[in-house]
């Protein structure tokens, strides 16, 4: 169980202490947008940080549309929603507050004890239901409803994620109609096609989601994102894989037309009347209970470090053996001391600041003479000389000895070093057996054969293979970076990279020819069938970083 459940993970080096004065305590996870901390406010109550990602911190475009999204998150106040407390899309990097939910996702509830029974799914869509009203209400349209931004709580479900997911979307959401917000296997019809989204299409997912709980996997089916969102747009769900008391409800919420769907209200007026005396009684507390399994301990608040308290030169005389405090006599002769103390002490600063401003000025004055000699002229003589060896000319650039010359006495400053590349991030790209992918533009269409990167399924399992790019899985926890990619790619020559041990969240490492180096975050691996298998992911990218 703690196995299953082993949510907090210990920070990294890469990771920071704290953000805009919250210290963190553990990571969370990470997604498409950034990664994910605990961290405490000041009266002990946990709360999730998420951090954006600097690829998109760095667009300014993302920032303004990040910080239209909190401040409407800001005013959503319900039973059922993780509340935004703190947030600041100015920021560096930008981030946001929510309160930390104790309780698993709902999609690792299913994966951990299989589909939800009638009465838990009812209570899911009433506590769904009346997320959504408080989301609505503010103006707000979740448009990524989805089992894994609804977390279990011991007393009921919350939705979290709502109103910046439109913030994200240049980032995280690409589909096959185009710059689509959210996930394929939820979106409403309209919102497959690219159609106006309305607070509608969040019931469509309310259902979805539902339907998910349900059955354990998709009402619509698996596979890639584009065969999905066709049977979407162009079929109707079938509802006989559904339990039957739950069909009716189903029917409504998901009508290809958004103006015959049941509106939150309906739903959760519908769900109490199937529970009956359950929801007057508030039996679901037992419920969640069963599905979020035994309530995890949460780490403690990170305390603030202890600042170091400067000592005293020389500890105040103690009092003799016997005595309760000190004599007139020798108070006034520890006094005396003192005195001569900051005396000698203000002098030996005097002296210390006369002779740093005596070097300062040789120092100058010697560049002053190099400068008007011309660059043959050379300093000789043992009054003009510098007496440390460190700080002797070295026309090598460096002495035998490693130590380095001091800017301005006798070695000129060397150049800043080359600025490190910029990550370029290409979310969602997708690889089947018949798109490959070329590092120069991971979106441009390359058909089989034309791309540098291939994803192939011989007759035992998948696997990504190239000609001239080399890859290596990273097997840790999440979070990747240049450094981790360029240390494992250094002495990599593998062309070829078996699938079988990578899952969605894994990190693969891929250089390039021309020394581009990239880091794809599997989103999605689907390879139960291999005449349709793909994978998709999240691709950063570095140009010349090997």
């Amino acid at each position: 169980m703690d196995e299953m459940r082993d949510v907090f993970q210990p920070l990294q080096a890469a990771d920071p202490a704290e953000v805009a004065g919250y210290r963190l305590a553990a990571r969370l996870g990470a997604g498409g947008m950034g990664r994910v901390y605990l961290a405490h406010t000041q009266g002990g109550r946990p709360v999730a940080i998420k951090v954006v990602r600097p690829e998109l911190a760095d667009d300014p475009d993302f920032r303004r549309r990040f910080g239209r999204e909190i401040r409407a998150a800001q005013r959503v106040r319900g039973a059922y929603t993780a509340e935004l407390i703190d947030a600041d899309a100015d920021g560096v990097p930008p981030w946001l507050a929510t309160l930390y939910v104790p309780g698993p996702s709902l999609a690792e509830a299913v994966a951990r004890q299989g589909p939800l029974s009638v009465t838990a799914v009812l209570w899911l869509m009433a506590g769904m239901a009346e997320a959504l009203q408080a989301i609505h209400a503010e103006g707000i349209v979740h448009r990524d409803l989805k089992p894994s931004n609804v977390l279990l709580a011991a007393d009921g479900p919350r939705v979290i994620d709502f109103g910046i997911a439109l913030a994200a979307a240049d980032a995280t959401s690409y589909t096959a109609t185009g710059h689509t917000v959210g996930t394929p296997a939820y979106m409403a019809p309209e919102q497959a096609s690219g159609q106006e989204v309305t607070a509608a299409a969040d019931v469509f997912a309310l259902a979805q989601t539902a339907a998910f709980a349900a059955l354990g996997r998709p009402l619509y089916g698996d596979g890639p994102g584009v065969y999905v969102l066709y049977r979407i747009v162009h079929s109707g769900p079938d509802l006989s894989l559904l339990p039957e008391a739950l069909r009716p409800l189903f029917a409504r919420c998901l009508a290809a037309d958004p103006a015959e769907r049941a509106t939150p209200a309906e739903i959760v007026e519908w769900c109490r009347q199937r529970l009956g005396a359950d929801a007057d009684a508030g039996g679901a507390p037992a419920v969640w209970r069963e599905i979020s399994g035994p309530e995890v301990a949460v780490p403690p608040p990170v305390p603030d470090p202890t600042p170091v308290q400067p000592q005293p030169l020389i500890a105040p005389p103690h009092p003799p053996a016997g005595s309760l405090r000190p004599t007139r006599a020798g108070g006034q002769a520890g006094r005396r001391r003192t005195a001569r103390i900051m005396v000698i002490a203000s002098a030996v600063g005097a002296l210390l600041l006369t002779v740093l401003a005596w070097r300062v000025l040789d120092a100058e004055g010697r560049n002053d003479h190099r400068d008007t000699a011309g660059p043959s002229a050379s300093v000789t003589g043992p009054e003009s000389r510098p007496s440390d060896a460190s700080d002797a000319p070295n026309s090598g650039g460096s002495s035998d000895s490693g130590g380095s010359a001091a800017p301005g006495a006798g070695e000129p400053v060397a150049e800043a070093s080359s600025q490190e590349p910029q990550p370029e991030p290409y979310p969602l790209v997708m690889l089947d057996r018949k798109n490959s992918m070329n590092l120069e533009d991971p979106h441009a269409d390359a058909k089989r054969g034309a791309g540098d990167i291939r994803f192939d399924c011989p007759t035992v399992g998948c696997q990504l293979e190239s000609d001239t790019s080399v890859f290596v899985q990273l097997h840790r926890k999440p979070g990747g970076t240049l450094e981790d990619c360029r240390l494992l790619l250094k002495n990599a020559k593998d062309n070829s990279l078996p699938l079988a041990g990578a899952a969605n969240g894994s990190e693969i490492c891929v250089k390039g020819p021309s020394g581009d180096i990239g880091l794809l975050v599997i989103s999605t691996k689907s390879t139960a069938m291999p005449d349709i298998a793909f994978l998709q992911g999240d691709l950063t990218i570095w140009r010349d970083a090997a």
